[in-house]
């Protein structure tokens, strides 16, 4: 039996001592006394207990691992076994929340004026603040996102005074009837501490009940738990996988039958993603939390069920009743626009902040700049007219104006790197597409050839994920690659020179120099001839060096934590330029090596001090962990060879001597008494004082590459088709580099002796100087833009028909021979599959060792063909055989009258072709799965996700 109206309320206390007092008083205050108290105080270890028994005499002290769940029943049996009389209405209150003193009243007047609701819950509001708003009813997304309608900080003005029903209701200040209570079985076990309120609220409204929010009633939550200000037992350091584990089960235990499925599949990506997004902002705690909930959740089918199965016996609302409670299905998706919104305005306002704070800094360092001369707009309302906003600042600056007319005019003079299959002498065609390109990066046995386990090139990877953020397109990725690698290159160096100016000296170098140092610098690919040849190794590289400096200038920061994220910057850039220049990693090991060692000369306590070698060597560590599936492969393919290759065509041409001092590759390039411009001044550069230093280390460091790269050129590489050189190329984009960079603070020393002097030495002699130095990135772009200086096109190899090639893209048994030369001159063979040898591939074929069998037998078809011979084809997948124009007449004849091969059409008449005329054998290019291939693949994928994990900034300060 039930006493009418009657009110039992009941608190959960745990190590809430700091708020309790002020709790009970307020519960004391209640315009409306309740009728009786039910404390239970699970495990405290601070004077909770002892606070609940003074003021309501006996509580229930259960252990600290009691869930909330649990606490509310051993609350419900304390009412039980405390009276005859049970009472209607149960009032929840957490030992940190603080109800106002009307607030009972009000939910009471509340469930007077409307009998048929049977949970009613307050209007929350933050505590201490007493201002803001929490919730006023919550309901909760299809992604798990409790969602209660209100702005983040909002204040209460009164603005959503409304009495209306609700999905569910805080635990905190709860007034549930009883009966309710009970018939629903208290709350769910499942959910130990956070999401109760959710998942009893939807259960109530499925059988039957109506939850109502009473803004008129309020009461103040500190939210400890969800805050973290108190730890318990049932969360720890954990807060976030509890809170995500109750929405996900939440989700799941209430969906309806036909959107389970769909709703499975959308928090499993959704958690992904999820983890995705925090482990770019470096917060791998909650990362592991999200992808810990999913798993504890997913890993208990047996008990979803189960509890689907109690709801289901429940129900008796029809659905849509309950639909309407939540919100609209488009509403995570605005969430994750809005996100997108706020990041990009606090990313620009951030920009901007920096921008102006630099622009004052550089002002007061030096009054005659021009950061000084810019005019600041009035107060008065006529200023708008006076400001000078993006535009006109840019118009106003010379610098600025020339630097985009430098990148305006190197994208002209990229022109042909808009056309579709891109080829050169050092560049193969793109694959079809992106997926293409995955499918090397990722097989274990390539289908090239007569077959081989070599290893794709790492710098398929990259390419790949260019090609795919592109649409999928493997052309545009190369065209990108290319098209941008001198803007990226001018852009990354006049941050590096605007860096090591500054090191120098606080005002840094004059933005005149360092544009001329970006200049030219960006323009060495291009006049080196690497850009027209088409190599991508060392354009790559090329643009990406600067960065890499950039990067490793953080190890002279004097905070060891940002010398070590320095270090995981700088081996992250490493492995990408290595991917693409593997010879960058010995010159990097290297020069690493001589530095340090100079350093601990000099300051022999360094070599104590483990976070100052220790980024220099964990950035040179980064690259063989992250490129293992790429290295350890070739290696044990006797393909090593490749370590020493830069990406592209072979043979590549190499940079020895001269060309190593100038920037020229073999027989390629702008002219070559343009490269001696900066070789000069970067001699001169030795002479001002102020800077002699900084300019020593660069020749330092200069020869430390050039004798790395005189060792280099001493080695051959024996391939299966042909002998080449190591690759000198990159060796020589660094030297130039070098140069550039000691040039650039010879300059800046010059400038600031001509100040502190006020000779007119200085000018006397900097002018000519200037005047030559000006000619290097004016006639290297003009060499650029007018002139047709390579052998970069569109279009693919033509000397097999189409019909041809279209058959062998059906499958990797229809092969096509293709044999150049003639009998006098010797021949040369290749097998083509697929869509031809395209990017990637080319470097695979290369250092694939030749197949003997193979070889033997194309020289027996063209000196005595037989039938047998012709069978051996047809058994290793060649359908077709090529001889190219000019055919050597003597083989076409012996093979016209060979058995089992018919003559085949050609377009151009000098080409002969004959096809295959026996059945071909499926499974002729198939091979086994390297299991260690698989393992070192997965074991990339990690490796990338923790280094870019420790590249990105945090999201928040650690606490000590």
């Amino acid at each position: 039996m039930s006493a009418p109206r009657s009110v039992a309320a009941l608190v959960v206390s745990h190590d809430g001592a700091r708020w309790l007092p002020a709790v009970l008083e307020g519960l004391r205050a209640q315009t409306v006394a309740v009728d009786r108290v039910v404390a239970v105080d699970t495990g405290s270890k601070d004077d909770s207990a002892a606070l609940l028994e003074q003021a309501f005499g006996d509580v229930r002290r259960v252990s600290g691992a009691t869930t909330f769940p649990a606490a509310v029943l051993e609350g419900l049996d304390a009412l039980r076994a405390g009276a005859a009389d049970l009472p209607e209405w149960v009032w929840i209150l957490h030992d940190d929340s603080n109800p106002e003193p009307t607030c009972l009243a009000e939910l009471l007047a509340a469930a007077d004026a409307d009998p048929d609701a049977d949970v009613l819950g307050p209007k929350l509001r933050e505590w201490p603040s007493l201002r803001r708003l929490l919730e006023l009813g919550v309901t909760i997304s299809g992604t798990g996102r409790r969602e209660t309608g209100l702005e983040r900080g909002e204040y209460d003005q009164g603005q959503h005074d409304e009495v209306r029903t609700v999905l569910a209701v805080h635990t905190a200040g709860m007034l549930v009837r009883r009966t309710v209570l009970e018939e629903l079985g208290g709350f769910d076990p499942h959910l130990p501490i956070f999401g109760n309120d959710l998942d009893f609220g939807w259960r109530a409204a499925q059988a039957g009940h109506r939850t109502i929010v009473v803004p008129q009633a309020v009461v103040f939550h500190a939210e400890a738990a969800h805050r973290g200000v108190r730890r318990t037992p049932l969360t720890g350091r954990h807060t976030h996988y509890q809170e995500r584990r109750a929405a996900l089960w939440t989700l799941l235990a209430n969906a309806p039958t036909r959107a389970l499925p769909f709703q499975v599949l959308r928090l499993a990506l959704g958690t992904l993603l999820r983890v995705l997004g925090f482990l770019l902002v470096r917060s791998v705690g909650q990362a592991l939390d999200e992808l810990a909930a999913l798993v504890s959740v997913y890993s208990r089918p047996g008990e979803l069920r189960a509890a689907r199965r109690d709801r289901a016996a429940a129900r008796v609302a029809p659905p849509e009743e309950v639909r309407r409670l939540l919100p609209p299905w488009w509403l995570p998706y605005r969430h994750g626009l809005d996100f997108l919104s706020d990041l990009a305005t606090a990313a620009t306002d951030q920009a901007a902040d920096v921008a102006e704070r630099r622009r004052a800094a550089k002002a007061e360092a030096d009054p005659s700049s021009f950061a000084a001369r810019r005019p600041v707009a009035d107060d008065d309302e006529d200023a708008w007219s006076e400001d000078t906003g993006v535009v006109a600042r840019f118009l106003t600056n010379p610098v600025a104006v020339l630097l985009a007319g430098f990148v305006l005019l190197a994208l002209v003079g990229s022109r042909d790197a808009l056309g579709g299959d891109l080829s050169a002498a050092g560049l193969s065609p793109a694959p079809d597409g992106a997926r293409d390109w995955w499918g090397l990066h990722l097989a274990t046995w390539h289908e090239l050839g007569s077959g081989t386990a070599v290893p794709a090139p790492a710098y398929v990877l990259p390419l790949a994920l260019l090609a795919t953020l592109l649409g999928g397109s493997a052309g545009a990725a190369v065209s990108a690659v290319l098209l941008l690698s001198v803007p990226v290159a001018v852009w990354g160096a006049w941050r590096l020179l605007r860096v090591v100016g500054r090191l120098v000296s606080p005002r840094g170098a004059p933005r005149w120099v360092v544009l001329w140092g970006a200049a030219t610098y960006a323009l060495v690919p291009v006049v080196s001839g690497a850009w027209h040849d088409g190599r991508l190794g060392l354009v790559v590289g090329a643009a990406l060096l600067p960065w890499l400096g950039h990067a490793a200038l953080g190890f002279a920061d004097p905070e060891a934590d940002r010398r070590w994220r320095a270090a995981w910057r700088t081996g992250l850039l490493l492995a990408v330029v290595t991917a693409f220049v593997p010879v960058a990693w010995v010159l990097a090991a290297a020069t690493g090596l001589v530095v340090l060692a100079a350093a601990t000369a000099v300051v022999r306590s360094a070599v104590r001090d483990r976070s100052v070698w220790g980024p220099p060597a964990v950035a040179v560590a980064v690259p063989p962990v992250l490129l293992l599936p790429w290295w350890l492969p070739a290696v044990l393919e006797r393909a090593a060879e490749g370590l020493l290759l830069d990406a592209g065509r072979l043979p590549g041409p190499t940079a020895s001597g001269v060309g190593l001092l100038v920037g020229r590759l073999d027989g390629l390039g702008a002219p070559e008494w343009l490269g001696w411009i900066p070789l000069v001044l970067a001699v001169l550069a030795l002479v001002p004082r102020a800077t002699r230093i900084p300019v020593l280390v660069c020749w330092l460091v200069a020869l430390v590459v050039a004798g790395v790269t005189a060792l280099l050129a001493t080695l051959s590489l024996d391939l299966a088709a042909l002998t080449v050189p190591a690759a000198t190329g990159f060796p020589m984009v660094v030297v130039q580099g070098l140069l550039v960079v000691a040039a650039t603070l010879g300059a800046q020393g010059a400038v600031l002796a001509a100040r502190r002097s006020r000779s007119r030495a200085w000018l006397v002699a900097g002018v000519p100087l200037a005047a030559a130095a000006a000619v290097v990135p004016l006639v290297g772009l003009g060499w650029f833009v007018v002139g047709d200086h390579g052998s970069l096109e569109d279009g693919r190899d033509d000397v097999i028909p189409a019909y041809m090639a279209q058959s062998s893209e059906v499958g990797p048994e229809h092969g096509v021979l293709v044999v150049r030369g003639d009998v006098a001159d010797g021949l040369s063979y290749v097998v083509r599959r697929g869509d031809g040898v395209t990017v990637g591939e080319d470097e695979v074929l290369a250092l694939t060792a030749e197949a003997a069998d193979l070889t033997r037998d194309v020289r027996t078809l063209l000196s005595r063909p037989t039938r047998a011979v012709v069978a051996a084809l047809a058994d290793r997948g060649i359908e077709y055989v090529v001889l190219p124009a000019p055919a050597d007449p003597d083989v076409a004849a012996a093979l016209d009258a060979t058995n089992g091969l018919v003559q085949a059409s050609a377009e151009d008449r000098q080409t002969r072709a004959w096809q295959v005329d026996l059945p071909l054998d499926p499974g002729a290019v198939d091979g086994p799965t390297s299991w260690l291939r698989v393992v070192l693949l997965v074991v990339q994928g990690l490796a990338i996700v923790v280094v870019a994990v420790l590249c990105a900034p945090t999201s928040e300060r650690r606490r000590r």
